[in-house]
C-alpha cells in the first residue's frame, strides 16, 4: 500500500504538469512500475494528447510486460481521436492497473476498469482519490455540473482596496507576486475579465514572465462589446481571444473581431449584465474546465453573488488605501451576514513583501 502511494503521488505530481494546457481532455498522469523500478512516465499532452498512459507505454516499451501502470484518472473506453487507453494497457501486456478514481465522463465511467478486469488485469481503485479529485476539480465541474470550476484572484491593499479613489493601482502587489499570477494563469485553461476592467486597463490578460506550453484563452465579458481595441485585436495571434456579448451587441463591432479573428459568443442577460449562470454555462459547453478570473469589482460581485466562485486567491500588500478608494467587489445586495459566500483557508504564504492566501468554497 505505501508503495502504491508512493508511485500515486508521483502520477499525480506529473498530471499536475498539464494544467491548463490539456482542455478539453483532462491533465493526467501515468506511472509505469515493473519489479520495482519505474520504466515510464507520462502525462497528458499540450491539446489532450498524446495521453499519459500512451506516453508511459511508449517509454516503457517491451518493459510494460508484466508491470503495474499507476494512473491519476480511470484509462479511457471510447474510441476517440486515439483508441482507448485501457485497450493500449492490456496490448502491452500490464498486469495490474492502480487508478485514482473513476472517470465521471459517461463515455468512461467504469467501462475502462471494466476492460482491464475482463483482459485478466488486477485493478485497484481510489489510491489518493481525495487529491486526485481535487487536481480533477475543473474536470469534474464541467462533466458534473456542466461548467468550468472558478477561481477569482483578488489583489488588494490590506484594506480590501484595488485603486486609489482616482483609479491608480499600478502597483499595489510586488513584482514577485506579480510574477506568480503569471505562473497561476499558466495553470488555468482561460483568464477572464469584465469590460471595466479591459475598459480601465486596456490588459493584454497573457502569460508573459515566462514561455507557457500553451497560452490560455483570453476571455472579456462585454455586454455591449465596448472595448479598448488596439492591444486585445493586435494580439490574437499571440493568444485566442474570446469575447462573450448581449444579444444586443452593435453588429458593427461583432464583425470588427470576428474579422481580426476573435471568437464571438453571445450570453443571455439579467436586469443587472450577462448571466453569470448561463456565462459559466456556455464556457463549459466552449471545453474550458478552468477559468481563472482577474475582476473587477463588479463583475467579481455578480460571479460572488451568483455563487459561481469556488476559489479565492487573494494576493494582500502591506498598503492602506483607505475608505475613498475602490473596493474589491462592488456591491452584493446582502441583509444578513449568514447570506454571505463562505470560503475556507487552504492555504497561505509570503510571496516577496505580499501575502498570498488561497480560500475553497465551503
Amino acid at each position: 500500500m505505501m508503495a502504491d502511494q508512493r508511485y500515486m503521488a508521483l502520477a499525480l505530481s506529473l498530471g499536475r504538469r498539464g494544467l491548463g494546457n490539456t482542455w478539453p481532455n483532462p491533465a493526467v498522469g501515468c506511472v509505469i512500475v515493473r519489479d520495482g523500478r519505474i520504466v515510464g512516465r507520462g502525462w497528458t499532452q499540450p491539446g489532450g494528447r498524446p495521453h499519459a498512459e500512451r506516453r508511459a507505454l511508449t517509454q516503457a516499451g517491451t518493459q510494460a510486460r508484466g508491470a503495474t501502470a499507476y494512473v491519476t484518472l480511470e484509462p479511457c473506453a471510447h474510441f476517440g481521436h486515439t483508441p482507448p487507453c485501457a485497450q493500449g494497457l492490456i496490448d502491452a501486456g500490464v498486469i495490474r492497473v492502480v487508478s485514482a478514481m473513476v472517470d465521471p465522463d459517461p463515455r468512461v465511467a467504469g467501462k475502462g476498469h471494466a476492460m482491464l478486469r475482463a483482459a485478466g488485469i488486477d485493478v485497484t481503485i481510489g489510491t489518493l482519490e481525495a487529491q486526485a479529485r481535487a487536481d480533477q476539480a475543473g474536470f469534474l465541474s464541467r462533466i458534473e455540473h456542466g461548467r468550468p470550476f472558478l477561481a477569482l484572484k483578488l489583489a488588494t491593499s490590506f484594506d480590501g482596496r484595488i485603486a486609489l479613489a482616482n483609479g491608480e493601482s499600478q502597483w499595489i502587489t510586488g513584482p514577485r507576486a506579480r510574477a506568480h499570477v503569471h505562473s497561476l494563469r499558466a495553470k488555468f485553461d482561460a483568464v477572464m475579465v469584465g469590460a471595466q476592467t479591459a475598459r480601465a486597463d486596456d490588459p493584454l490578460l497573457t502569460v508573459r514572465n515566462f514561455t507557457p506550453l500553451r497560452q490560455p484563452v483570453r476571455i472579456v465579458v462585454s455586454r455591449k462589446l465596448d472595448l479598448p481595441r488596439d492591444r486585445l485585436a493586435g494580439s490574437i495571434a499571440q493568444a485566442p481571444l474570446w469575447l462573450v456579448h448581449g444579444a444586443n451587441a452593435p453588429h458593427d463591432d461583432r464583425a470588427y473581431w470576428q474579422e481580426r479573428g476573435a471568437v464571438l459568443i453571445q450570453c443571455d442577460t439579467t436586469s443587472d449584465g450577462l448571466d453569470p449562470h448561463h456565462l459559466m454555462q456556455v464556457l463549459g459547453d466552449a471545453g474550458l474546465s478552468r477559468v481563472f478570473c482577474e475582476g473587477g469589482g463588479r463583475f467579481s460581485a455578480a460571479l460572488m453573488q451568483a455563487g459561481v466562485v469556488d476559489e479565492l486567491i487573494g494576493f494582500t500588500a502591506g498598503v492602506a488605501l483607505g475608505g475613498d478608494g475602490r473596493a474589491a467587489l462592488g456591491p452584493m445586495g446582502l441583509h444578513r451576514l449568514k447570506n454571505a459566500p463562505r470560503f475556507t483557508l487552504t492555504e497561505s504564504r509570503v510571496i516577496g513583501g505580499d501575502l498570498m492566501h488561497r480560500w475553497q468554497r465551503s
